[in-house]
């Protein structure tokens, strides 16, 4: 098992930026890559990036590319999330996601990722 716990959430204005940090713990030798996921009221969860947990190479969602850099510490089990020039539109609750074992690159899918964190809240102003 891995657990997962989101923090950095927070209410903001729009053009600010906030970062986002998940920890794991438990069984991390077995992590293949992490991911963020977003979901808004009354939409669907959504991908928003995802990075190799050993090489680090990332990808992310044409939604937020240029303005949004995951990466990872491996040293702290950690992954962040650096959200840059934030949009209202970008409001939601922001979920880390960890995949066990080998998939497909890139990991886009969430039913593809086995152990999720609780979420983190992330509202921008207008």
């Amino acid at each position: 098992q891995v657990q997962l716990v989101e923090s950095g959430g927070g209410l903001v204005q729009a053009g600010d930026s906030l970062r986002l940090s998940c920890a794991a713990s438990g069984r991390t030798f077995s992590i293949y890559a992490m991911g963020w996921f977003r979901q808004a009221p009354g939409k669907e969860r959504e991908f928003v990036a995802t990075v190799a947990w050993n090489g680090g190479t990332t990808y992310y969602a044409d939604s937020v590319k240029g303005r949004f850099t995951i990466s990872r510490d491996n040293a702290k089990n950690t992954v962040y999330l650096q959200m840059n020039s934030l949009k209202p539109e970008d409001t939601a609750v922001y979920y880390c996601a960890a995949v066990a074992f080998g998939s497909a690159w890139p990991v886009r899918d969430s039913y593809k990722y086995n152990y999720w964190g609780q979420g983190t809240q992330v509202t921008v102003s207008s």
